[in-house]
């Protein structure tokens, strides 16, 4: 007679894996940003560590071990701004890794907080450097004991854009139904824009790519790169956009805002970054099919002073511009 403890042992696994989960978030409609109903984003918290980085992170690791550069025992070391960190932690937690991060000490404290949940180890790096001095600081730990490590090095690896080219971009084409006309994104690392808008235009070459970064050097939108004083990731390609927007940090803050008492979503600041850029072309192209990514929530940013500001009392709302 077989006992009940045999019958469990002989049926397949129960339940999902984390990394299942990672992917096919819902494309949402901004009906009262824009009335005429093209305008659509990329709901990418509803990833299980509530951000577009569970892709990047979880490709990187996933190829590193069949690869079999990552193995049991290994460290897992990176440089980032606060998400991908959060995205590596609660993957290698669930894959039994050790994770240490370099991060500039100028990320918000829910962020080290949910870091220091997953466990991860952090090293803090000078503000003024922005995410470039946690890189420096990662290499310079990975160069001196590479045997320790695997750096996972985000800004370098062909895994992260490949991760969006595999995944989001076919998500994007099929949720439009291939109606898709223009992809608007914001950059960090650049992964997220180069993969999928490389995937759009291998579907059709007519859609337009447009990406957004700060305007200046020093801005507050926190996980955003201004190429030209930063240091550039190896598999960003200036030539792929057709159009090239910057965004001042207080037009980003305003449409944060906008979206929670308009559209009833609470988003980070690059999403706000992001929301600028797709509005300025909708209002361009009001026959046209707008898609834009929010990498995260206004979860993580609660504490900035901008929440308890009026609209009218903020920026005015025009101010994406094409260098």
């Amino acid at each position: 007679m077989t006992t009940p403890a045999q019958a469990a042992q002989e049926l397949p696994p129960l339940g999902q894996t984390l990394t299942s989960l990672i992917g096919n978030t819902p494309l949402l409609r901004l009906a009262h940003l824009c009335p005429a109903g093209r305008l659509l984003a990329k709901a990418e918290w509803y990833n299980p560590g509530q951000s577009v980085k569970d892709r990047a992170a979880w490709n990187i690791i996933h190829q590193a071990e069949v690869a079999g550069r990552l193995k049991p025992g290994m460290e897992l070391l990176d440089a980032t701004s606060g998400n991908t960190g959060i995205a590596y932690a609660m993957i290698g937690a669930s894959r039994g890794y050790k994770v240490t991060l370099c991060m500039p000490a100028s990320v918000t404290p829910s962020r080290v907080k949910i870091l220091k949940a997953y466990g991860a180890e952090l090293i803090l790096t000078d503000p003024a450097l922005s995410s470039d001095g946690a890189i420096l600081k990662a290499r310079e730990m990975y160069r001196a004991d590479p045997d320790r490590f695997f750096y996972a090095d985000q800004y370098s690896n062909d895994n992260n854009w490949r991760a969006h080219f595999q995944s989001t971009g076919p998500e994007i084409w099929q949720q439009t139904e291939g109606r898709i006309t223009h992809f608007v994104a914001t950059l960090g690392t650049s992964g997220t824009f180069m993969g999928v808008s490389r995937y759009l235009k291998s579907r059709n070459p007519a859609v337009q790519v447009v990406e957004i970064q700060p305007d200046s050097p020093f801005h507050g939108l926190e996980g955003m790169k201004h190429m030209e004083s930063s240091i550039v990731p190896a598999f960003y390609d200036p030539a792929l956009a057709d159009r090239k927007m910057t965004v001042r940090t207080e037009r980003a803050y305003r449409r944060v805002v906008e979206a929670s008492r308009r559209e009833g979503l609470l988003l980070g600041i690059s999403s706000g970054a992001a929301l600028e850029g797709a509005l300025t072309l909708c209002a361009e192209n009001p026959q046209g099919v707008v898609v834009t990514l929010f990498p995260d929530s206004g979860v993580k940013y609660l504490s900035e002073h901008f929440w308890n500001d009026t609209l009218e009392d903020m920026t005015p709302p025009s101010g994406t511009k094409t260098p």
